[in-house]
């Protein structure tokens, strides 16, 4: 397929959607450089911004040249953290975010936000170094196949030998990053490449043989959604992190409030419909609200909007939502039928999907009449009521940590932007926080990595700088990338931390609670509940050029927020010692039926109201 390079557009805080031309930088077209020049001059054409990366023998020679761009560089302390906040930046702007790193281990420690970024569909370019072209294969010193260890975790992986290859490369790459479904590319450049001499010749078009995504959705397959919409009882909504990757918010909103129907926003799509718009029921899943789990249930019509039926959502495939007829709209094909058979298939950018579905439902509401939904609304209204999203008061006095995140939430509001590390804090943040718009929850839904948090947000942060941004972290998960807090304090990115501190691997404790007889084997952290705190987070945040502080007692919760809020100059971390006894509720628990969703310990609901 031969395509036109996409012009760079303006930084802006709403993201930009890809267009039909980039010119060829005037300043270097035909120039005699070095590949390591061509490197940095590339980036500045696509429109780079900021580079978060760490320098080292095989990619030392971009370096040089990156020393007098425009571009922002950030050094972070650890690659793991150069590529969470890569993948913090593009999710927070929408714009393609860019890592660097050298060879062999500088490379294989991208691994992990790069499997990260491709299970959550982020678009990012990493730039690697690797040995010289006659070294590779040889095993030399810092040598590892990075673009054979990532074919599986990106979407494509380049290796660069040649410098005159060096501007296609990059515009190739940043191209597949974000058309289609995101997500993340590699470009692994030799270090002979970076120091030979080259013309710089910027592409007028790119040729990428068998790449060639589908955006217009087909007329027959959505007008047959539209029919199905218009006539079901039971319909449901099943809105993905697709919606928020394709900019697709106010395509959605349009769509939820002609239609009626009820909303579910997955873990990947909180903000995609307002918390507060009436028609959204919550979060499916395994602790989804029992509201949202419930109509996918007892669903007659799934349409499925860039969502693809993850085991997290289904519970045991073979018994989700046995009656229902499923519309799966996707911008991949390879999502469609992965995992539930669609009834009606559509393929195509979501934008476009919703538009022409919405035109299409508004012919058939006037050639048909309203469908009848109240019935429906009874029931789930009902289960809204009888199971709302609710906490007990912790046994042990400690702080409730539901309730340390709701008050952050409503302290905060909805401007802010949120990112999770993994576990109860996660699910807590997702659950008790109300998201009102897109690309203000952040997290490792897909891969669920540990450590994300800390350095996504000093992504976000960095592409967002007049936003607040809070990281909502576990004390397991900010040990393990925390080093990050001195990127952030000496690059004056003032994040902010709530560190939910149970001093215990707090979702692996629960299941040892639930499924094998309280038996805590390894999970105990001892960071804040003994007469030691190992380590000390308020001395480490201090140590780390930012403010610590601690708050232990329910009375003093919204003062200690509103004083983190109030300093702008500097990170701050709040180290909030919360029970290791409260859990997670709802629950459905892993491989059984969504038919068994716990409201609370013992407290199974019945969905059956509405038959």
């Amino acid at each position: 397929m031969t395509t036109q390079v996409p012009h760079p557009a303006p930084p802006r805080p709403t993201p930009p959607r890809p267009t039909s031309a980039i010119r060829e930088p005037a300043s270097a077209a035909g120039e005699p450089m070095s590949g390591a020049a061509a490197v940095v001059r590339a980036l500045e054409a696509v429109g780079t911004e900021v580079i978060f990366g760490i320098p080292g023998g095989a990619v030392l020679p971009v370096y040089d040249p990156l020393f007098d761009s425009s571009m922002r560089h950030i050094l972070v302390r650890h690659e793991q953290g150069a590529g969470h906040a890569a993948t913090g930046y593009a999710a927070a702007t929408g714009r393609v975010g860019v890592c660097m790193a050298t060879s062999g281990p500088g490379a294989t420690n991208l691994v992990t936000p790069l499997a990260d970024a491709h299970m959550d569909s982020v678009p990012i370019v990493a730039i690697t170094g690797q040995v010289a072209a006659p070294m590779i294969g040889t095993d030399a010193f810092q040598e590892a196949d990075i673009v054979g260890i990532t074919m599986p975790i990106t979407k494509h992986s380049f290796l660069v030998t040649d410098p005159a290859e060096i501007p296609a490369r990059i515009a190739e790459a940043f191209h597949i990053a974000q058309s289609g479904r995101p997500g993340p590319v590699l470009v692994d450049i030799a270090k002979s490449a970076m120091q030979a001499e080259t013309r710089f010749v910027w592409p007028t078009e790119l040729d990428i043989p068998g790449y060639h995504p589908i955006t217009k959705p087909h007329i027959k397959q959505v007008r047959e959604a539209a029919r199905l919409l218009a006539t079901s009882r039971r319909p449901v909504l099943y809105v993905g992190g697709g919606v928020i990757r394709a900019d697709a918010s106010e395509q959605l909103r349009a769509l939820v409030d002609l239609s009626g129907a009820p909303a579910v926003t997955t873990l990947m799509a909180r903000g995609a419909l307002p918390d507060s718009h009436p028609q959204h029921v919550g979060m499916p899943g395994m602790h989804g609200s029992v509201s949202a789990v419930a109509a996918l249930q007892k669903a007659d019509l799934i349409v499925a909007l860039g969502a693809r039926f993850d085991d997290r959502v289904t519970g045991r495939l073979d018994s989700f939502a046995p009656n229902a007829t499923v519309v799966h709209a996707d911008i991949d094909p390879a999502e469609i039928g992965k995992n539930r058979i669609a009834d009606v298939p559509i393929v195509g950018d979501l934008r476009e999907v919703l538009t022409d579905l919405a035109a299409e439902l508004r012919r058939e509401h006037t050639q048909h009449g309203l469908p009848d939904l109240e019935a429906w609304w009874t029931a789930l209204d009902d289960l809204r009521e009888r199971y709302p999203l609710g906490w007990t008061p912790t046994a042990d006095g400690l702080l409730a940590p539901q309730h340390v995140i709701s008050r952050l939430g409503e302290l905060a509001g909805p401007d802010a932007i949120y990112c999770a590390g993994v576990g109860q804090h996660q699910m807590w943040a997702s659950q008790f926080i109300r998201y009102e718009r897109p690309r203000t929850w952040l997290n490792s839904g897909g891969l669920g990595t540990m450590g994300y948090a800390i350095p996504a947000a000093m992504g976000a942060k960095a592409g967002m700088p007049d936003r607040e941004v809070w990281a909502i972290d576990g004390d397991g998960c900010f040990q393990m990338t925390n080093q990050e807090l001195a990127t952030c304090a000496l690059e004056d990115i003032p994040i902010k931390v709530a560190l939910i501190n149970n001093s215990s691997l707090g979702m692996v404790r629960q299941w040892q609670t639930l499924f094998y007889g309280e038996r805590y084997s390894n999970t105990d952290l001892n960071t804040g509940h003994e007469t030691r705190r190992i380590p000390d987070f308020v001395k480490l945040a201090e140590a780390y050029g930012c403010v610590g502080l601690r708050c232990e007692s329910i009375k003093d919760v919204d003062a200690t927020i509103k004083k983190a809020r109030e300093i702008d100059d500097r990170p701050v971390v709040v180290d909030f010692v919360v029970s290791r006894d409260a859990m997670v509720w709802p629950m459905v628990a892993a491989g059984v039926s969504n038919d068994e969703i716990q409201y609370a310990r013992d407290i199974t609901p019945a969905f059956d109201r509405d038959e």
